[in-house]
Formats: C-alpha cells, sequence, structure tokens
C-alpha cells in the first residue's frame, strides 16, 4: 500500500509539472464517467474542472431554444457553444490553474476556436483523454442510473431515444473531432469499462506516460 501510494505521489507530480497551467480534455460517450473522472483528475492535480454539458445546462434555463436542442439530446449550436463557454478559458480566477475539461468543443469544427481560446486564456489544450465503453455497456448504465436518480433531473436522460441521439451526435459529430485530436498526437485511449477506481488509475499512469515522453521528445 505505501508503494502505491509512493507510486501515484510520483506519477502526479510528473503530469503537474508536465501540465503547468494547461488543460486536459476528457471525451467519451454519454454514461462514460467523463465528469466523474474529470472532477477526480481536477482534485488530484489541484485543477479546476470546466464541463460543457453543465455550463451549458445552465444557460438553457434563460434560453429556451438551447434548451430545447439539449433536451432531445443534441448537441448545442457551434455558435451558442463560443459565445457561452469558449469565455470561460479567460476567466481572471482561473489564471493560475490547469484545467480539467469535460468535452469542451464535441462538434466538428469546434476544435480549433477550442484550441486558440484555451492558449489565448494561458490553458493549452496538452492532452485528450477518450474513455472507450460500448454502446452496449452505455444502455446498461443508464438503465441503472434511471433506477438510482443519481443525475438529477436531466432532460435529456429521461428517454432511450434521446440516449439514442446523444450516441449518435457522438459518433457523427465528435468523433472527427478525436480523431483530429489522434493526429495531433495528443489523444490517450482508456478503457472506461472497469471499475471507476481502475479507470482513474489508468488515466493517471497513461497520463504519466505521455507527460515523461513528452517532455523527452520536446528537449
Amino acid at each position: 500500500m505505501v508503494y502505491y501510494i509512493v507510486l501515484m505521489e510520483e506519477k502526479t507530480a510528473i503530469i503537474k509539472n508536465w501540465l503547468g497551467s494547461g488543460s486536459i480534455n476528457v471525451f467519451g460517450l454519454p454514461y462514460s464517467g467523463k465528469d466523474t473522472v474529470g472532477i477526480k483528475l481536477a482534485e488530484i492535480l489541484g485543477a479546476r474542472f470546466l464541463s460543457s454539458g453543465l455550463i451549458l445546462r445552465d444557460a438553457e434555463k434563460n434560453d429556451r431554444d438551447l434548451g430545447a436542442e439539449l433536451n432531445r439530446g443534441a448537441l448545442a449550436p457551434s455558435n451558442k457553444f463560443r459565445d457561452i463557454v469558449l469565455p470561460y478559458f479567460s476567466r481572471p480566477d482561473l489564471t493560475k490553474f490547469p484545467l480539467i475539461l469535460s468535452s469542451v468543443g464535441r462538434w466538428t469544427g469546434e476544435e480549433a476556436p477550442t484550441i486558440e481560446a484555451a492558449a489565448a486564456g494561458g490553458h493549452p489544450i496538452k492532452a485528450i483523454i477518450l474513455l472507450n465503453v460500448s454502446e452496449a455497456d452505455i444502455k446498461i448504465r443508464w438503465d441503472a442510473a434511471r433506477v438510482l436518480q443519481d443525475r438529477g433531473q436531466r432532460g435529456d436522460d429521461k428517454e432511450v431515444k434521446i440516449l439514442d441521439t446523444r450516441v449518435d451526435e457522438f459518433r457523427n459529430k465528435t468523433m472527427p473531432v478525436i480523431q483530429r485530436y489522434h493526429a495531433m498526437g495528443i489523444l490517450i485511449p482508456v478503457n472506461a469499462d472497469q471499475a471507476k477506481e481502475a479507470v482513474l488509475n489508468e488515466t493517471l499512469s497513461k497520463l504519466a506516460e505521455f507527460a515523461i515522453n513528452h517532455v523527452s521528445t520536446s528537449q
């Protein structure tokens, strides 16, 4: 146990030194655990957590059209994403902190303005985590969440057809974004079909390995 704690502390130190005030963006299908992993990563790394989903769902309270889109399982229009989410990168209260992002820039074409806004705000995107889980498994998780009622009263969780829409949106609009990040050499795939602690441990291990490789190749 002591060896494990020391090892995790070493990995955390490696990641912090490499990350600086940069950002890590976490992607995955609905119910893949993006916010769960993101919040824990932010806690471990002394970062701030930003979820585009949470930001947009808060904004929908005053935007009926946006709420209608989100509640049917569609992604927010890109103009609203740019106007509502991207300014967070330049918030003064976040200046000195690294950021853990949950699916910021999900739609094809949003990756470039996301990269630009992050860099301009002093939080350059340094890695992309992709939480891999099958579509069959997310439906099992959706069923379980409906029983547990542990996600609040979200309009986009109500019906399986809405979940299907969200999966289609990910497949058709978000996967091209992920493929671009892969081409940039900053994509880190993680097996999300395992216990939460195991997902987090794999994420930290792969981030530390990525950080070491990045530092060694940049010297």
